[in-house]
């Protein structure tokens, strides 16, 4: 095992058939306004699903980050729930 920065790790894209795959983190300047520090732009989904955002950290706790948030969508997507809505709404059923 050699010993690397985070800088030099590389991000493993994981090819999964899942609506919400993450398909990049990169690194990027820090928004105007912020302090120095180490920020990384991600993207989530395909297709029209995609979500950007970015997030200040190493790159070990911001992929950490983007992976639970992805499993959460792809479990969310995977029952039924909308990926965007807190909750599923359910109909009241009429007599």
């Amino acid at each position: 095992m050699t010993d690397q920065s985070d800088d030099e790790a590389e991000v493993e894209v994981e090819a999964e058939a899942t609506k919400f795959p993450i398909t990049s983190i990169e690194k990027v300047d820090p928004p105007a306004g912020e302090a120095e520090g180490e920020w990384y732009e991600y993207e989530i989904g395909i297709g029209s699903s995609v979500i950007k955002g970015k997030r200040a950290g190493s790159l070990k706790a911001v992929t950490e980050y983007v992976k639970e948030y992805a499993e959460n969508l792809n479990e969310r997507s995977a029952l039924g729930y909308s990926s965007y809505a807190a909750r599923k709404v359910q109909k009241k059923a009429t007599s």
